[in-house]
């Protein structure tokens, strides 16, 4: 998975979750990975703000692909626990998450992602723990 574009990764997502919500990749590397997505209504809570859900999404994409990005052909992973903040309610705009490592080992990785609005407020962030499994076959 090293040498995927962010274009060809959004080409792989197509019909998937993320897609659904609108999420496209922006930029994709071992160190970093960002995304990012228009806020619909289709996305709200009852309350008329982003759902949760949205971000524990975003903030889990973000984080395994960018972690099956440095593990490359040594493995796939799983996302084994997400803890995610909700710290700022949304009703409209672009929001864009960043992915960046904590700790990358041989059998586990732990990921970072700060999901910020269109005046670099921070509204979720989120720390998501992958498990590393051997390639197959």
């Amino acid at each position: 998975m090293a040498d995927v574009t962010p274009d060809l990764m959004n080409k792989f997502s197509a019909g998937t979750f993320s897609d659904l919500i609108g999420f496209k990749f922006t930029e994709l590397g071992p160190d970093r990975t960002v995304g990012e997505w228009v806020v619909t209504p289709q996305l709200f809570q009852p309350a008329g703000i982003v759902n949760g859900g949205v971000y524990c999404t975003v903030i889990e994409t973000l984080a395994s692909v960018a972690g099956s990005v440095w593990l490359g052909d040594r493995g796939t992973v799983v996302g084994v626990n997400n803890n995610t903040d909700f710290l700022r309610a949304v009703r409209e705009g672009k929001l864009t998450g960043v992915a960046t490592p904590v700790h990358r080992g041989r059998s586990q990785q732990l990921w970072v992602v700060v999901i910020t609005d269109e005046q670099d407020r921070t509204v979720a962030r989120g720390q998501v723990r992958l498990q590393n499994l051997g390639a197959q076959g």
